[in-house]
Parts: C-alpha cells; structure tokens; sequence
C-alpha cells in the first residue's frame, strides 16, 4: 500500500465543459432586503469627507436615505467623491450640534463600539441575526438611530447615554476597529439582508427621544433644588438619569403622563425655595 503522506495532493478536475445557459435566461438571485427608510444614520464627529461620502454610498446600496451628522470635523463634505451615486443623500444630510437633537424624533438609538478595554454601562449585543431582527421590527412601525462614532476616538460615554443599547461588530483581537465606511456597509447589510418578516401587531406608540430627554432634564432640575446632586458630579448623574430613564421603555402616553408629573414637583420644588 502506498504511503499516503508522500503521495501527491490530487486536485480537484474541473469540467471541461460547462452547461451552456441562455443568455436570457441568466439571472443571479437577488436578496430580497428589509426596507431601511425609517433608518437614521447617525456620523458623531466624523473627521474624513471621504468617509462620509462612503458611508452615504454604503446607505444607497442598502436602502437608508436619513443620513444626520453630529459636529462633522470638516464641513466640506457634500461634494465627497466616495459618494458614486450618492450625491443625494450627502445634499440632503442634516447636521447637529448634539447627539440629543439628532436622534429626538427616534423610539430605538443604537450605538456601535469596537468595545476595546472600555467598562460599558449599556447592554451589548454583537452584529447578528437577533440583533438585526430587533431592530428590524422596530423599522416597521416607528424610527431607529443607529450611532457610528469619529473614526479616531469613536463613540465617547456622553454619546452612550443616550442609547438603549450597543453593537458591535465581531472581528479579528489584531484588529478590531475597522474604517467608518467600511462599519456603515457592514451594519446596514446585516440589518437589510433578510426577508422582511410579517407586519407586526397594532402596538403603543413608544416614547421618542425627545420625550425621554424631556423627562431627563426634568429630572435633573429637580435633583439639583433638591440638593441631590453634590458639586462635581453632574455630570455623572446626567448619563445615569438618562439610562434610567431610557431602560423604563416607556410608552408615548406614559411619558408625556410622567412628563406632566415631573414638571409639577420641579416648579413645586422652584415655589419652595423661593419663599
């Protein structure tokens, strides 16, 4: 018997020939991809005008048009000659002072991070089929935000507070960051690449952005009459209020309930001190 070790690696043969297909007839299977219109893709402090041209490119092939851009380091962005065919979206980008203003009309903000060596108060999930799944039934009846932070320092824990959860995208320990086009395309195919599943049941409205920050600062108001917050820290308290209030997952009618609530013990509060 021969000695297996030693024998040359047989290749596989290839047909000499191959079935001849039609010309007609020859198609490729196209994805059938979720619809993204109620996608809002959120640049914070993006520093590389070719890079935002990217990521517009990126939402072009995937179906995202809302492309809002929080304090770009360079304004001249809009004529980015990575956008092929994405001009458009780059026109009609809105840009922000604040991560607050440029998320407030969304229900669901999810903000993506390379994670590194950083202590997270925020649920993490990584890219996949559930995550992708949740954010995709959400899409169908109100709209999500999904965060990518400046290419050199990405998203910072101010931006974290304001989101319900995070994403990351699993990758190589050598090399886990990756370039913020590149992250945008990767996102926005996990998100678009399956089937659109079956219209979801009439549910509540959930609480916008806007509101949960309404309610945050409220709160926050109260906290300081009140002598709560000790100087130096309120900043701190700040992100905490606002996660607290975010993981309530408040419906609309019960935040503008609670809204009208909170309001009321802050000028009780203002009456109080002024006397």
């Amino acid at each position: 018997m021969p000695n297996v070790s030693n024998s040359p690696r047989q290749s596989p043969r290839l047909p000499t020939e191959l079935p001849c297909v039609p010309p007609n007839s020859a198609r490729i299977e196209r994805l059938l991809l979720s619809d993204l219109d109620n996608l809002v893709v959120v640049l914070v402090r993006p520093r590389n005008p070719l890079n935002i041209g990217a990521a517009a490119r990126a939402m072009v092939n995937f179906g995202a048009r809302h492309l809002r851009l929080v304090n770009p380091y360079e304004i001249a962005f809009r004529d980015a000659s990575s956008a092929v065919g994405a001009a458009h979206v780059l026109q009609n980008a809105q840009e922000f002072k604040n991560v607050a203003d440029a998320v407030a009309d969304c229900s669901l903000v999810v903000g993506t991070t390379a994670v590194r060596n950083r202590t997270l108060k925020q649920p993490l999930h990584r890219l996949d089929d559930r995550a992708g799944e949740t954010v995709r039934g959400r899409l169908q009846n109100s709209r999500v935000a999904i965060l990518f932070g400046s290419e050199k320092t990405g998203l910072s824990n101010d931006d974290f507070s304001h989101c319900h959860w995070l994403l990351n995208v699993p990758t190589r320990e050598e090399q886990i960051s990756m370039n913020l086009g590149q992250a945008v395309a990767v996102c926005l195919y996990e998100l678009a690449r399956s089937t659109p599943s079956e219209a979801p049941s009439e549910k509540a409205e959930l609480a916008s952005a806007h509101q949960t920050e309404q309610i945050t600062e409220c709160l926050l108001e109260a906290l300081r009459i009140s002598g709560y917050i000790k100087p130096g820290t309120s900043k701190m308290f700040e992100k905490k209020t606002r996660q607290l209030v975010l993981h309530l997952g408040l419906e609309a009618y019960d935040a503008k309930l609670l809204l009208g609530m909170v309001r009321q013990i802050v000028w009780k509060l203002r009456q109080s001190s002024q006397s």
